[in-house]
């Protein structure tokens, strides 16, 4: 049986971002294994999902910031694991893993290496730096590289100026899949958890996931809520991260500090989704945000920013708003406020167009690059 190793950066669990990909490989006939840094979960939790799956998983002491120096042991590691396995094939991701994973390949002389792009650092718009440090590190890894998969079309278009291995190609694929019936949450769960956020009827709640962190951009999304002046209107950040005093400290100066709920971690998104009444999306930078399509799944007007993936995502004025800036965003929740029929449209034709990212598509596009690549 052929070996595919799955290279990520920081994984706790088996979550959405691999679901499709060992699908896919198991419909190859491949023996999957999946290396990541796994110093979140425990050693039940692995067993669990090996055992659930079907899969091996590995730990590698990978680091997210592509400058630590624990870095060189990753790649020993997964030399290692490379030599050790006979690995065949290997799918990379992320910044940190899309190195290693390709330069450990190419030393142990894996037979075909597919990086998967989930949003290159260099896009139209991007910090001057970004072209200068990653664009060229990208066109030099390319070269080491059979194959790559973009999830917008942006990327996909980047990515095809690029000279990969032995003329390799570059394919689209939808993002990494959305299973589309667990945001099927009943009406009642809404009325529920509005209680447990003390929101009356009359009340307008906003709400963002991801990590406090400046691409986020939350900052103005506080603004935003400042500058509606509306006291019914309630927005709800899920996550944690760096940023999170220094945004409560402006919720404080703007006097929407008791407006303004941080909400932390979560495991209970699917139904803040249900409670709420739109999704609130200022983020700088994006590669296909899967935040963004699980709001559209529950069916919320979504007002998000004009950057690359969103654009995939939202045509604007037909499933949502795209903003540029902080005037777009507070009459776009006001037109959202002012007319339940636009706010219907939007949900109708967002969770028509998600058809086109579910996960049974995205299955199917990475049986379509597995088939091709690794034969």
């Amino acid at each position: 049986m052929k070996k595919l190793l799955f290279v990520s950066n920081i994984s706790n669990n088996v979550g959405s971002f691999v679901v499709a990909s060992i699908a896919a490989a198991k419909k190859c006939g491949f023996e999957f294994y999946y290396a990541a840094n796994w110093d979140g979960a425990t050693k039940e939790q692995i067993a669990e999902d090996e055992k659930k799956y079907g899969i091996k998983i590995v730990h590698i002491d990978l680091e997210r910031s592509p400058y630590s120096t624990k870095n060189i042991k990753a790649y020993k590691q997964l030399v290692d694991l490379i030599n050790k396995e006979k690995i065949d094939y290997i799918h990379c991701n992320t910044p940190v893993g899309g190195v290693l994973g390709r330069l450990a390949g190419e030393k142990c002389k894996v037979k075909k290496i597919v990086y998967e792009a989930h949003g290159f650092h260099f896009y139209e718009g991007a910090p001057k730096k970004n072209w200068m440090i990653y664009y060229p590190v990208e066109k030099w890894l390319a070269k080491k590289t059979d194959a790559i998969i973009t999830i917008n079309n942006e990327d996909f278009e980047r990515a095809k100026t690029f000279k990969l291995k032995n003329n390799g190609q570059v394919y689209y694929v939808p993002g990494v899949g959305m299973d589309l019936s667990q945001y099927n949450v009943p009406d009642i769960v809404r009325e529920i958890k509005r209680n447990e956020l003390n929101l009356k009827d009359t009340d307008f709640a906003l709400i963002s996931m991801g990590d406090l962190i400046d691409r986020k951009n939350y900052k103005i999304a506080i603004e935003v809520v400042a500058k509606l002046n509306n006291p019914h209107v309630h927005y709800f950040i899920c996550g944690k991260g760096p940023e999170e005093v220094n945004l409560k400290k402006l919720a404080e100066n703007l006097g929407v500090d008791k407006q303004v709920h941080f909400l932390g971690f979560r495991n209970d998104i699917k139904e803040l989704l249900k409670a709420s009444d739109t999704f609130l999306f200022t983020s700088k930078q994006e590669g296909l945000a899967r935040s963004l399509m699980e709001a559209m799944a529950s069916k919320i007007p979504c007002v998000v920013s004009k950057i690359r993936g969103n654009t995939e995502l939202i045509v604007n004025n037909e499933n949502g708003f795209l903003c540029s800036g902080l005037d777009d965003y507070v009459n776009a929740i006001i037109k959202i406020m002012q007319s339940p029929d636009l706010a219907y449209k939007f949900k109708e034709k967002s969770s028509k167009h998600l058809n086109n990212f579910s996960i049974e598509k995205v299955i199917d596009c990475l049986f379509d690059v597995y088939s091709k690549e690794y034969r």
